[in-house]
C-alpha cells in the first residue's frame, strides 16, 4: 500500500514510517521503548509488593515475634492505603503531570521498603505496608495512562500491557527468590526498582496529551516528536490533539457529578464494570491463598504455586504479543472463558473430594488454578487497565480514573477479606460462585465493550461521548 500523500508549502510529500497521521504503522522508536521501561518499573514495584508478604511471613513472624493476627494486619493494611492513594491518584496526575505522579508515588514506596528492612517492631512494618499501599494505588492508575498517551496506536495495546507483564514479574521474583532469601534482603531487593523508576524519570518525555491539556503546546509538540522520532511528520497527530483538548477546555472544570452525566455513562459502566467483574472473578482469592487452596484440595502447596508462576508469565507475554493483532474485545472473552472454566474445574474438584467419588481430585484443582492463572494473565489481568486508560476524555481522565482505581482496590479488599469465610460456608460454591462471575463477564464484554485497537485516543473518546 502507498503511503499517504500530502501537500505542505505547495510541495507534494509522502509521510514518514512513523507517522501516526494516517493509515501507516508507526514503528516503537528507543524513546517510546525506554519511557514504557521506565514507567513499568513502578508496575514491578506493584507485583513485588503483592508478592512479598507470602514467602516473608514465616521469617517475620519468627523474627519479630509476630502473632498471626499481627501478620494479617501486615499482609492486609496495604489495600487501605492503596484505596487512599487510588482516590489521590487522578489528582495528583492532573496536577503534577505523569511523570511527577510517578515520582511522588515511588518515594512514598521507597520509605516503605526502608520501614519495612529496618523495622524491628509489627508497628514500622505495618507503616512500611501502608505507605507502600498509597504509593502502589497512585502507580495502579498513572503507568497505564501514561503508556497509552505516549505510544503510537497501533501499538498502544501491547504497550499498555506490559503494565500487567512487569506486575506479573515482581510477583513471580518474590515467590521464587523469597524462598532463599532473608526477608530484609528480599525487601531490600523491592526497593531496587523504586531507585530506577526516580532515576530514570529526569530522561524521559511528559505525556504530550498532559501538555496539551495544560496549555504548553510546544512542549507538547517536542515531547511528541522525540516520542515519534526527529524525521517523523507529527503534524497530523499533534494537531488532532490539539483540536480535540481545545474543544475540551471549553467545558467548566469537571467534577465528580459530571461523571454521571448521560454523556459518559457508557465509558464509566465499561470502565467500572470489567474492574468489578475483574476482582469478583475471584483472581485475588487464588493469587492471595494459593499455597491454602492447594492444600484443601490434597495438593502441595509449593508444586502447585511454582506451575503458577511457570505458566503465568509466558500467558502474559503472549497477551501482550496479541493485543494489538486480535484486538482487545476477542482476547478478553476467550480469556473470561477460561477463567470461568479454570473455576469451574477447581469447584469440581472440591465437590468430588467431598462426595469421595474420584481420588485424583488433587489433579484436577491443580488443573483448575493453572486454567484459571494461564486464562488470567492473557487478558483479563492486563486488558481492563489499557480499556480505561484509552476511554476517558482527557478532561474526567482524572476523576474517572481515580474512580475505576479506588473500585477496583476495594474489590479487591472484599475478596480478598471474605474468601476463606466463603470457603467456610462452601469451597466448591465459592469457586462455582467465581465461575459465574467470569460467565458474565464473557457477556459483558460482547455486549458493551468496544474495540479500541488501532484507533488513536481522541477518536476512542469522541465515539463514547
Amino acid at each position: 500500500m502507498e503511503r499517504p500523500e500530502r501537500i505542505e508549502d505547495g510541495f507534494t510529500t509522502t509521510d514518514p514510517l512513523l507517522s501516526t497521521g494516517g493509515d501507516t504503522p508507526a514503528s516503537a522508536t528507543l524513546a517510546v521503548v525506554f519511557s514504557t521501561l521506565v514507567a513499568v518499573s513502578g508496575s514491578f514495584v506493584f507485583g513485588s509488593a503483592v508478592g512479598f508478604s507470602s514467602p516473608a511471613q514465616n521469617g517475620i513472624i519468627k523474627d519479630l515475634g509476630l502473632s498471626v493476627a499481627e501478620y494479617s494486619v501486615f499482609g492486609s493494611i496495604w489495600t487501605i492505603g492503596a484505596m487512599i492513594g487510588a482516590i489521590m491518584s487522578g489528582k495528583l496526575a492532573d496536577l503534577f503531570a505523569r511523570r511527577g505522579a510517578m515520582g511522588f508515588s515511588e518515594l512514598f514506596c521507597l520509605l516503605g521498603w526502608l520501614a519495612i528492612i529496618f523495622g524491628k517492631n509489627a508497628l514500622w512494618l505495618d507503616i512500611g505496608r501502608l505507605l507502600m499501599g498509597y504509593g502502589v494505588g497512585i502507580i495502579s492508575y498513572v503507568v497505564p495512562v501514561y503508556i497509552a498517551e505516549i505510544t503510537p496506536k497501533n501499538l498502544r495495546g501491547a504497550f499498555t500491557t506490559v503494565n500487567q507483564l512487569m506486575i506479573c514479574c515482581g510477583v513471580s521474583l518474590m515467590y521464587v527468590v523469597g524462598v532463599i532469601i532473608n526477608w530484609r534482603l528480599l525487601a531490600v531487593i523491592g526497593a531496587i526498582p523504586c531507585i530506577i523508576q526516580l532515576l530514570g524519570l529526569f530522561f524521559i518525555p511528559e505525556s504530550p496529551r498532559w501538555l496539551a491539556k495544560a496549555g504548553q503546546w510546544k512542549e507538547c509538540e517536542a515531547s511528541l516528536q522525540r516520542l515519534r522520532g526527529k524525521d517523523a511528520n507529527i503534524s497530523e497527530e499533534a494537531a488532532e490533539i490539539k483540536e480535540y483538548t481545545e474543544t475540551l477546555q471549553k467545558l467548566s472544570e469537571a467534577k465528580l457529578i459530571d461523571l454521571f452525566h448521560k454523556k459518559y455513562a457508557h465509558s464509566l459502566i465499561v470502565g467500572v464494570g470489567l474492574m468489578v467483574l475483574q476482582q469478583f472473578g475471584g483472581v485475588n482469592a487464588i493469587a492471595y491463598y494459593a499455597s491454602s487452596i492447594f492444600e484443601s484440595a490434597g495438593f502441595s502447596g509449593r508444586i502447585g504455586s511454582i506451575a503458577m508462576v511457570v505458566v503465568q508469565i509466558p500467558m502474559q507475554v503472549l497477551g501482550v504479543l496479541l493485543m494489538d493483532k486480535s484486538g482487545r474485545r476477542p482476547l478478553l472473552m476467550v480469556s473470561a472463558a477460561g477463567t470461568c472454566l479454570g473455576c469451574f474445574l477447581l469447584g469440581s474438584s472440591f465437590l468430588l473430594q467431598d462426595l469421595q467419588l474420584w481420588k485424583s481430585s488433587p489433579f484436577l484443582a491443580l488443573v483448575g488454578i493453572l486454567v484459571f492463572t494461564g486464562s488470567f494473565s492473557l487478558g483479563m489481568g492486563g486488558i481492563p487497565w489499557v480499556i480505561m486508560s484509552e476511554i476517558f476524555p482527557i478532561n474526567v481522565k482524572g476523576l474517572a480514573g481515580s474512580l475505576v482505581t479506588v473500585i477496583n482496590w476495594f474489590g479487591s479488599w472484599i475478596v480478598s477479606y471474605s474468601f476463606n469465610f466463603l470457603m467456610l460456608w462452601s469451597s466448591e460454591g465459592t469457586f462455582f460462585l467465581f465461575s459465574a462471575v467470569c460467565g458474565v463477564t464473557v457477556m459483558f464484554v460482547a455486549k458493551l465493550v468496544p474495540e479500541t485497537k488501532g484507533r488513536t485516543l481522541e477518536e476512542i473518546q469522541s465515539s463514547f461521548t
